[in-house]
């Protein structure tokens, strides 16, 4: 995948801000959507409310998902964190360290098993939070894709962070950060892959809603960790891990009709959720902490949106 690759926004979708890159590759009536692994998780809230955007993307959500014949993420995955930016506290830190360190052996995660590659070998259900480095902010508060790029191979070339193709490098930006690109207006997180040092390496951008666009990519108030930041990017978190290990390089799992991936397709659905003692909606507890995650693509026994698998 490369940052050139763009996603057309559907026209029955103009009412609501689901580009999935900066700008849009030419459609005709033969095309075929394919994935940029920035796709249709923010929506524009000054006007929709959560239910409202579900019900616009529901018709763009009808069609499956198929297997295009590109590799999956079937061995074990391993994740590391990038903090970067100097605003971090550390009761933000362990919502996400903890739902990165619980997620892999969930009924959640489990989802991802319906998934397999050209050998008919399926996902495990195995994460790791393998490590962490931080960043305090050496290429600025406005973060190009391309510098994105950069703080990730810096954080390996400096042996920070190992190399490592079974992995996915998450870069979670604090508050003051923001990806200039389309943060808040167009996406709340991506994945995408890049060759460095002759490996082929997953990396993500998560970023922080909590003083920029709260109502764009936050999911409730209040928090469920009273946390509010945190606990928007543990959704986001689980919404680009979950595409990055079933469709890494944009060309294995993912709707031709729309060039959904799995994320994708339930991105602001949460399905039935609890209550939490301080009244904020909850679904999944990893761990002992509680989050309002969204729901993922279950492949079997139907193709749909659910919180747990089996």
């Amino acid at each position: 995948m490369t940052f050139s690759r763009k996603l057309t926004m559907l026209a029955a979708c103009l009412a609501c801000v689901t580009a999935a890159h900066a700008g849009a590759i030419k459609e005709d009536k033969d095309s075929l959507f394919k994935p940029t692994g920035k796709g249709w998780g923010e929506l524009d809230l000054d006007s929709m409310s959560h239910p409202e955007r579900a019900a616009t993307l529901k018709a763009q959500r009808s069609a499956n998902l198929t297997y295009q014949g590109g590799p999956v993420m079937v061995a074990p995955t391993k994740v590391y964190y990038i903090w970067y930016g100097s605003a971090w506290d550390s009761a933000s830190q362990n919502v996400l360290n903890n739902i990165a360190s619980h997620i892999g052996g969930s009924p959640y995660f489990n989802i991802n098993t319906t998934y397999y590659n050209a050998s008919n070998t399926h996902v495990v259900n195995q994460v790791t939070l393998a490590g962490s480095t931080s960043n305090a902010g050496t290429l600025g508060s406005k973060l190009t894709d391309a510098n994105i790029q950069t703080v990730v191979t810096s954080a390996i070339s400096s042996g920070a962070l190992p190399l490592d193709s079974n992995a996915v490098y998450f870069v979670m930006t604090d508050k003051n950060t923001t990806a200039t690109s389309g943060f808040c207006t167009q996406y709340c997180g991506w994945h995408t892959n890049t060759n460095f040092n002759g490996q082929n390496i997953k990396y993500a951008f998560v970023g922080n809603p909590e003083t920029q666009c709260a109502s764009a990519c936050g999911a409730t108030s209040p928090s469920p960790n009273n946390t509010p930041g945190a606990d928007a990017m543990a959704s986001i978190f689980s919404h680009e891990l979950e595409e990055a290990v079933t469709d890494p390089d944009g060309n294995a799992w993912y709707s031709t009709q729309s060039g959904m991936e799995n994320g994708d397709k339930c991105a602001w659905n949460f399905g039935t959720t609890a209550t939490a003692s301080n009244g904020a909606k909850y679904n999944q507890t990893f761990g002992t902490m509680k989050y309002l995650i969204q729901q993922n693509w279950v492949l079997q026994p139907s193709q749909a949106c659910a919180q747990h698998y089996p």
